[in-house]
C-alpha cells in the first residue's frame, strides 16, 4: 500500500509477519503534516493487524534518515491554532509508536535532525549505520524539542537530552548516540545494518506476540499520560513558532544562498 503525498509518500509492505513502513520526502526526508498524518495512521493500522508481528520504520534514500519538521510548512503557520495542528502531527506519530502492541525497529541510515531524532527515540530498537549523526536544532529555530522531548529523554536520559537541547547547532556523532542509548546497534556499512535488521525482525516474527505485547507495556510504563502531555507540548511549539526570532530564522534558512564567483 502506498499513500501518495503532494511531495513524497508513505508506503507499507508486509511479508512473513513483518510490516515495513517507509516514508520519503524530496527535501531530505523532512516531515510535512501529510506525511506525519499518514505515518500515524499506518502505524496505528498495523497495530490492529493480527498478521503483523513486528514493524520496521525506515526512510528512503541513503544520506539523511529524517530532517525533521518541514520548513515550508513552518513558514506557512500564521496562527497558534495552525501551529498546534502542525506540531500535533509529531505527537500523533510518537503516541502511535508508543501504543502499538508490536515492537518497532527503526532503520537509521543517515543524519537525524529534530523530529527525526524523535522517531528514532520512539522506536523500541534502533539500528544505525556510521554517519547517522544527530542534532536537536529546535532551540536554534526559536522553539524547543517540546513534542519529541519526552521520547528522547526517556531513551537517552535527562543529561544527554539537555546537552542536545541546549547546544542546538552541534552535531553529535552516531557513536555518541549509541553510547547514550539512542541506537541499540551501530554498523560500519549499510549491508551490516540491513543484515542485523533482517535477523532481528525475522526472530521477532517467530516470537510469541502476546509476550512481546507484555514486554512493550513494561518498556513504556509511566508514559500513560503522553496523549495529554504531547498535546500540551504541541501548543507550546505552536505558539513559539510565531515569534519574530523563529520567523527570521526560517526566512534566512529558506533564502537561496548566492552562488560563489569562479
Amino acid at each position: 500500500m502506498i499513500e501518495e503525498i503532494k511531495e513524497g509518500y508513505v508506503k507499507v509492505e508486509r511479508e512473513h509477519g513483518i510490516a515495513t513502513i517507509e516514508f520519503f520526502h524530496p527535501q531530505s526526508n523532512s516531515l510535512p503534516g501529510e506525511i506525519l498524518e499518514a505515518l500515524a495512521k499506518d502505524i496505528h493500522s498495523e497495530g490492529l493487524n493480527a498478521e503483523t508481528k513486528v514493524i520496521i520504520l525506515r526512510s528512503a534514500g541513503e544520506k539523511i534518515f529524517c530532517a525533521g519538521a518541514s520548513f515550508d510548512e513552518l513558514a506557512a503557520i500564521t496562527t497558534k491554532e495552525e501551529g498546534f495542528h502542525f506540531f500535533s502531527g509529531f505527537a500523533q506519530v510518537i503516541n502511535a509508536m508508543r501504543k502499538t502492541p508490536q515492537l518497532i525497529i527503526a532503520r537509521v541510515h543517515g543524519k537525524c535532525i529534530g523530529g527525526g531524532v524523535g522517531l528514532a527515540a520512539a522506536a523500541d530498537y534502533a539500528i544505525a549505520v556510521e554517519g547517522s549523526d544527530i542534532k536537536l536544532s529546535e532551540l536554534a529555530v526559536g522553539i524547543g524539542p517540546f513534542v519529541v522531548g519526552p521520547a528522547v529523554e526517556r531513551k537517552l536520559g535527562l543529561s544527554a537530552f539537555s546537552q542536545l537541547t541546549i547546544d542546538a547547532t552541534m552535531w553529535r556523532s552516531a557513536d555518541w548516540a549509541r553510547r547514550k542509548g539512542l541506537f541499540a546497534e551501530l554498523h560500519a556499512d549499510m549491508a551490516g545494518m540491513d543484515d542485523s535488521i533482517n535477523r532481528l525482525s525475522t526472530t521477532l516474527s517467530h516470537t510469541n506476540p502476546e509476550a512481546m505485547k507484555e514486554v512493550k507495556k513494561v518498556l513504556w510504563k509511566g508514559t500513560e499520560q503522553w496523549d495529554e502531555l504531547l498535546s500540551e507540548r504541541a501548543a507550546i511549539s505552536g505558539r513559539l513558532i510565531l515569534s519574530e526570532h523563529s520567523k527570521a530564522f526560517i526566512t534566512k534558512f529558506k533564502t537561496p544562498k548566492p552562488a560563489k564567483a569562479d
